[in-house]
């Protein structure tokens, strides 16, 4: 499997930016979907973004689409999620997840991947 290492969370003010990576190794990266979940405090751990391995095709949960851009950089085997226009509800732990050779054409469940990294916190005040 696949090893991830997520970086870039912070404290960032209500309005502001942060842009997360998240670093592969141990695994062919162009051949992953890569994923973006977070969990906030006492809620279960949901959707944010996926960008497929095969086309590069991305999806959304709706509550993050205009405001999170997903991207990934196959040589640096590294996946981004830039995160603009922050609010408190976007508080968690955000992470990285991988799936070998599998495209999403809809919203997938957490279940689905199975190489994840240890997470990046980001908090939001407002």
């Amino acid at each position: 499997q696949v090893q991830l290492v997520e970086s870039g969370g912070g404290l960032v003010q209500a309005g502001g930016s942060l842009r997360l990576s998240c670093a592969a190794s141990g695994g062919i990266f162009s051949t992953y979907s890569m994923a973006w979940f977070r969990q906030g405090p006492g809620k279960e751990r949901e959707f944010v973004a996926v960008i497929n391995w095969n086309t590069a095709s991305t999806l959304y949960r709706d509550s993050v689409k205009g405001r999170f851009t997903i991207s990934r950089d196959n040589v640096k085997s590294t996946v981004y999620l830039q995160m603009n226009s922050l609010a408190p509800d976007d508080t968690a732990v955000y992470l990285c997840a991988a799936q070998k050779l599998v495209a999403f054409r809809a919203t997938p469940t957490a279940a689905r991947f199975n190489s994840w990294g240890q997470g990046t916190q980001v908090t939001v005040s407002s």
